[in-house]
């Protein structure tokens, strides 16, 4: 093994619940990476059966230990009425745990050789249990259609192993009160890179800057994708260290040492939720999440969220996070994991999750039925056919750890050095 990829797997684990925590600003979970607090919770419904589920279980049936993160009460109170009618309709038992350190518990569980049957899996730890033979391959068992990253985010060494269980996406968040205030006109949103520099021009005033967001490729990687590049290229190899992604890099750059963007702590805000709600920038560019921190800390900001402006070649590109329901390995009860987790990914499920606490469905076939149903949040969902995901490689926590700590001084830094040294380090733990 080389002494880059050495150091890179060194530092994973520390980066790695960086990484979950930044990307939900301080309004996520950081043991379900990045929940999204958006519709208001409704009474919990039975889901319809999945179709081709049995009803009959074995004799005695099977009794599962299931163990999550969770971002709350809602959380835990849907996923147990899940499992209670998962266990009506199968004959199958179940006991839900609610870890209090899930990669902690999970870790112990694995080198004990008895870890939980079913459990959530983010995607920094993905690669590294996938690879080490802890997790259970049962991608192609699973009976429901996902978003193709969602899916390329838990797929290791070309096979599918878990089932993404929901997932987030980044938007334009816009204070729709400043934007009327500046004489813009409502509706007309940004919809490329010229008309997002523009507006965030005229919206700065007063003390107030036109946008905000993370130092951090979990913002900042949007531009990269809009730009036509991003970490990876189509065949999945990295590639960081190109035009588009230098360009994207460039026009950020160009924004911050204008003053028309800012990273929040420039403007005295801890993340890009509270420099919005706050007032102190008229833009922002955050996950569906942001609607809970807002309604908790800033219920008196006005807010639209559209989806982020294209790139100088018109491509659309955000970024999406998201956990897995993954399988022991040495699960005794995989048959009847694979049910509970399917019953978990059918679309009633999925949609009975997203009223009970705000997540969006990770499979598509309920995508209109979502955004119909929550409007407001429609912007998130489009994105999930464009999204880009973090890199099943093991230890890229600890590559994009570094990228941020680059991104962080992007206006001062030299960006090709940046993605040269990324390219690098990435292409050092690529699979």
């Amino acid at each position: 093994m080389s002494n880059r990829k050495n150091r890179i797997l060194a530092i994973a684990a520390t980066a790695a619940l960086a990484l979950t925590i930044s990307a939900c600003g301080d309004g996520g979970d950081t043991s379900a990476e990045a929940p999204a607090e958006t519709p208001a919770p409704a009474e919990t419904e039975e889901p319809e059966e999945p179709a081709g589920e049995e009803t009959a279980a074995p004799e005695g049936g099977a009794h599962l230990d299931i163990l999550i993160g969770t971002s709350g009460d809602a959380e835990t109170a849907s996923v147990q009425a899940a499992v209670d009618a998962w266990s009506a309709a199968t004959g199958h038992t179940a006991t839900l745990r609610i870890a209090t350190d899930l990669t902690q518990e999970l870790s112990q569980g694995f080198a004990a050789g008895s870890p939980a049957d079913v459990f959530y899996v983010s995607t920094e730890l993905f690669p590294g249990w996938a690879e080490n033979g802890s997790l259970l391959a049962f991608g192609d068992q699973l009976d429901a259609t996902f978003y193709p990253a969602l899916e390329a985010s838990f797929t290791w060494d070309d096979t599918f192993f878990c089932a993404p269980k929901d997932f987030s996406t980044l938007a334009l968040i816009i204070n729709t009160q400043l934007w009327s205030d500046a004489g813009l006109e409502e509706g007309a949103w940004p919809t490329t890179w010229d008309e997002l520099r523009s507006a965030a021009e005229t919206l700065t005033a007063d003390g107030v800057v036109g946008l905000s967001f993370g130092p951090e490729w979990q913002r900042v990687g949007t531009f990269m994708a809009q730009g036509g590049g991003g970490l990876r290229d189509a065949a999945g190899n990295a590639d960081v260290d190109n035009d588009a992604n230098a360009t994207a890099l460039e026009f950020v750059a160009g924004l911050l040492a204008d003053g028309i963007a800012a990273f929040p702590s420039a403007i005295g805000t801890g993340w890009g939720g509270e420099a919005f709600g706050s007032g102190a920038s008229a833009m922002t560019i955050e996950g569906n999440w942001i609607a809970g921190a807002l309604n908790n800390d800033f219920p008196d900001t006005p807010w639209v969220a559209v989806e982020l402006p294209a790139g100088p070649g018109g491509a659309m590109g955000t970024l999406q996070f998201t956990n897995c329901w993954g399988i022991a390995a040495d699960s005794t009860q995989q048959e009847a994991a694979i049910s509970f987790v399917n019953w978990m990914v059918q679309d009633a499920q999925q949609m009975q999750a997203a009223r009970d606490f705000g997540v969006m469905p990770s499979v598509t076939t309920v995508a209109d039925e979502w955004a119909a149903e929550f409007p407001q949040f429609a912007a998130f969902i489009r994105g999930g056919a464009y999204a880009q995901g973090m890199p099943a490689f093991q230890g890229v926590a600890a590559v994009i750890s570094e990228f941020n700590a680059g991104i962080e001084g992007l206006t001062t830094g030299d960006i090709a050095s940046l993605l040269s040294q990324v390219q690098g380090d990435l292409a050092a733990i690529q699979p």
